[in-house]
């Protein structure tokens, strides 16, 4: 089935942009975040190694304790003879003048500490920036709000919702790996910096509930204090109008640190404000913050969270079908491939096993020294953007590639041609710690747009190649159409762009849904009005 656009001839080339390698990006590619692991394997290593030598140097002084304590227990106690033996009292004048001077002052235990600080700055570059670790918090939050998770149920290591008034599993993870009242507390800071403090609020709890049960223990790898916890949880609830609460968390905090002059100062304010605005007891809720990008946010969610499962009356249509499908081309008639018809406007199609794992093995392979930060168009240019958390890389290939062999394949499933400059190179995309693309057209909706500075005209068709599987989350939402696609290990997802006149189909703004467990991989061919002028001819009709 084809829907034809009316194309505009235009040549050029497609040039592709290199976005070079920044920091703080680890967390926009899974990929990156599981090289790390290999980066902690030496840092452990190296702290082994340390705490042996730590372990020998302590050996050392357990050693000269004894000795010292065992001639105080036996010699020193025995009869007074015993100091006029010039052998004794050498060998105690020599102990208090050196032996005791070489055991306080000595500097192995800086020397270990040293070698341990070395063999880490070693791995410095390679380990996570200040960026990543708010990136990956900002994750967590993203997370949160579009599968509706319980913060309570996630720092148990669970993911959960609440259904008819019950916290429902939707998803059971293998491993279980709860969060600590310090890993809550730097979540909650990382929202309450960025003045969000409707998901501050809902983190710093945790963290004041966990680190309360601590009994304030205090451990060397956190940087988050009770105390810490509840002076942003404080100044939390003041900012979402619960003054009372922000009054009671103070006093605590006044408890741990009562000569704290800003808290004192704080206190006073909260009391005035209490008495002269008595209705500022409870506040007015908690309000999610609102977002620049995303218009369409609960159509949005609700197709991440049902990922897939439609209206029952959208499987009722007679013209949505599976088959076998050929497209009358001779090189598939002995090997069809397996079509989906998932919807007619816009028409979206889902080719079944379109590849292999040898071939996305392949791909995966030849993307990773070349993944950057994906951008979007912003104007004329392309930045990185919050709505966009991927890593993204461009191959091209020869005939005889895995790459050439795709492009062979996908140009007989659709009749188009699609090698360069007819199609864009393939792009190879995967994604971060919940990893998304909101609500976007992958036409050119601008005329100032990079798309059309390439001089290939707009993007006709996209074809989107699933390298792999993903736990849970991760659809393809098209927002106005109302349905989603999940991912489909080693499938292919079609669809046209543009109107049989050229124009573009509003109807096809998608999104990548946040990937909440897996590690996402795709493959983007993006087809051009260029070159399709007899394949994908125009209609009679200039309105379609």
């Amino acid at each position: 089935m084809k829907y034809p656009a009316c194309v505009y001839v235009s040549w050029g080339l497609l040039t592709v942009a290199v976005i070079p390698v920044s920091v703080g990006e680890m967390y926009t590619s899974l990929l990156n975040v599981k090289q790390a692991i290999s980066v902690e394997r030496k840092l452990i290593d190296y702290l082994r190694t340390y705490i042996d030598h730590e372990l020998e140097r302590l050996e050392d002084i357990k050693r000269f304790y004894a000795k010292v304590s065992g001639l105080h227990t036996e010699l020193y106690k025995g009869p007074a003879t015993a100091m006029a033996n010039p052998l004794v009292a050498f060998t105690l004048i020599k102990r208090l003048h050196s032996e005791w001077l070489n055991v306080v002052y000595s500097n192995e235990a800086l020397e270990n500490a040293q070698a341990l600080r070395s063999s880490y700055e070693e791995e410095e570059a390679d380990l996570p920036k200040l960026e990543d670790l708010q990136g990956a918090a900002k994750g967590l939050m993203r997370l949160q709000d579009v599968y509706a998770l319980q913060v309570a149920s996630l720092v148990r290591g669970r993911f959960q919702r609440v259904t008819n008034g019950k916290p429902i599993d939707i998803y059971l993870p293998t491993v279980s790996v709860p969060l600590s009242g310090d890993d809550c507390f730097l979540v909650g800071k990382v929202a309450y910096e960025q003045e969000d403090y409707y998901h501050s609020v809902q983190w710093l709890e945790e963290s004041v509930r966990l680190f309360r049960g601590t009994g304030r223990e205090w451990s060397p790898e956190n940087e988050g204090t009770l105390e810490d916890a509840l002076d942003h949880l404080a100044f939390s609830h003041f900012k979402t109008g619960n003054i009372s609460y922000a009054l009671s968390l103070s006093q605590e905090l006044l408890h741990h640190d009562p000569m704290n002059g800003r808290v004192l100062q704080n206190v006073e304010k909260y009391e005035k404000l209490l008495v002269s605005s008595p209705k500022s007891l409870r506040g007015d809720g908690l309000r999610r913050p609102t977002s620049n990008y995303l218009r369409t946010r609960d159509t949005y969610e609700r197709l991440c969270q049902t990922q897939g499962s439609q209206q029952p009356m959208h499987f009722k249509n007679p013209r949505l079908f599976c088959d076998y499908f050929t497209n009358g081309d001779p090189g598939l008639l002995l090997l069809p491939v397996r079509r989906e018809v998932l919807n007619l406007q816009p028409y979206v199609v889902l080719y079944h096993n379109f590849i292999t794992d040898t071939e996305a093995e392949d791909i995966k392979g030849l993307a990773q020294s070349g993944l950057r930060r994906s951008v979007v168009a912003t104007g004329e240019k392309q930045a990185t953007a919050e709505y966009r958390i991927s890593k993204s890389a461009w191959l091209k290939g020869s005939a005889q590639s895995t790459v050439g062999k795709l492009d062979q394949k996908i140009s007989r499933l659709t009749g188009l041609y699609v090698k360069h400059p007819y199609g864009e190179y393939l792009q190879v995309v995967n994604y971060g710690i919940g990893g998304h693309y909101e609500p976007h057209f992958d036409h050119a909706t601008s005329p100032t747009s990079p798309v059309f500075k390439l001089k290939t005209g707009n993007r006709v068709a996209t074809f989107m190649i699933y390298l792999s599987s993903v736990e849970a989350g991760g659809s393809t939402a098209f927002i106005y159409a109302n349905f989603s696609v999940p991912v489909v290990e080693k499938a292919a997802v079609f669809w046209w762009n543009l109107h049989r006149n050229g124009q573009g189909d509003e109807d096809t703004l998608h999104a990548g849904c946040p990937v909440l467990i897996g590690d996402k991989w795709v493959a983007n061919k993006w087809i051009h009005e260029h070159g399709q002028e007899f394949q994908h001819r125009c209609s009679l009709n200039p309105e379609e």
